[in-house]
């Protein structure tokens, strides 16, 4: 088995990114390159499937690169009164 089995997160980039880094941290967790899940998406878009839609909520999910928190965790913390460090 893999050594690293279980170590794996679901992250965006910071270094292969065009917009949010949600397609660079897909790829790199999947083990595909960047571009064909970008091509995913943007098939996924064209085709009615609301790519964008998911695209948004990957982002709002995902934890950056190196951070403990995702966006949504940060927006509940703050509404909750609690600090949050993003």
């Amino acid at each position: 088995m893999n050594e690293n089995f279980g170590k794996k997160r679901l992250q965006r980039s910071r270094t292969n990114r065009m917009l949010t880094g949600v397609c660079g941290g897909v790829g790199e967790f999947i083990g595909v390159d960047a571009n064909l899940v970008r091509l995913a998406f943007a098939v996924l878009t064209l085709f009615g499937f609301s790519g964008v839609l998911v695209y948004i909520i990957a982002w709002v999910v995902m934890p950056e690169e190196g951070g403990q928190t995702s966006v949504a965790e940060h927006v509940i913390r703050n509404f909750q009164g609690k600090k949050s460090d993003l």
